[in-house]
């Protein structure tokens, strides 16, 4: 309300072509627009080896994740939303994803992390926040998160569903939804990737939520061959593909296109990862940041 949230800042000064979209195209369904990209798989393998033998469990969707958050301290714009037709910018850097309660079993259910990111956070940043993440919901004494509680109560009164989601749409729609509420809900994020390689599925270009806030989605797939062309010769090469679909309301094409330009680099060059940026940009004012994770 009054143009601040509990996650974000309204932005002013608009570009009033960039300011229209959200009024010709309201609803976050209305202006995906999907993209692919096809990964060097043999290049993040190599990665992943010398990693194990410095003694580093790196995994790629750890890369993947890393390459975003980095691509955002360069290219902040594209971490904004809109809401009630109005544009954002987002107070932190976030990411969401579903995961397997017990890795090998499916009927066990699944559970999803929400994680906030420092624009400070190298790669081994990042893994250490997911794997905290990851232990904390797979381990032997975990207990239901907050999701599973509130769904587990609406669910057990008839009707209430509806009631509580048009309750919380109505609250989000105008800012004034608690913010100890929205760090729970897992579509006020940056970013949502689901990894369909864990379950043996192709990429998907997965649709955005219109609850909530989520700009980009990243659907991972399972590893594909293509030949290629490499010194005169022609052979099969792997690759690890991904789906993306994006809001396209939040910043103009060549703001988009400047970031997943430094995500591609990235993902071709991971160790570039292994250090702090130089150089962090911050949105419309807007600085934040959280404290690296504790190790031992």
């Amino acid at each position: 309300m009054f143009g601040r949230r509990p996650d974000g800042r309204r932005v002013k000064n608009l570009d009033p072509v960039v300011k229209i979209t959200a009024y010709v195209m309201p609803q976050r369904c209305d202006a995906q627009v999907f993209l692919k990209h096809k990964a060097d798989l043999e290049l993040l393998s190599a990665y992943v080896r010398e990693q194990a033998k410095k003694g580093e469990n790196i995994s790629y969707m750890a890369i993947l994740i890393a390459a975003y958050v980095r691509a955002v301290s360069r290219n902040p714009e594209v971490n904004r939303f809109i809401m009630n037709k109005q544009l954002f910018a987002r107070n932190n850097c976030s990411a969401a994803f579903t995961m397997l309660r017990e890795p090998h079993n499916p009927d066990a259910g699944e559970a999803v992390a929400k994680i906030r990111f420092d624009l400070t956070d190298t790669l081994y940043d990042v893994r250490d926040r997911m794997d905290k993440v990851i232990q904390d919901a797979r381990g032997e004494d975990a207990a239901p998160g907050f999701l599973d509680k509130l769904l587990k109560f609406v669910f057990a009164v008839p009707g209430l569903a509806t009631v509580i989601v048009a309750l919380v749409r109505l609250l989000d729609r105008y800012g004034i939804c608690p913010g100890a509420l929205i760090d729970e809900l897992p579509f006020h994020v940056g970013a949502y990737i689901t990894n369909m390689a864990s379950i043996r599925l192709h990429e998907v270009n997965h649709h955005i939520y219109n609850f909530g806030n989520v700009g980009l989605f990243f659907g991972m797939g399972t590893s594909e061959k293509l030949a290629v062309e490499e010194g005169g010769a022609v052979r099969m090469k792997r690759f690890l593909p991904i789906g993306i679909t994006a809001d396209e309301r939040v910043c103009s094409g060549a703001h988009y296109a400047r970031f997943f330009t430094d995500m591609r680099h990235y993902l071709r060059h991971p160790e570039l990862l292994e250090e702090p940026p130089k150089e962090i940009r911050f949105d419309n004012g807007l600085e934040y940041h959280e404290p690296k994770v504790k190790k031992g």
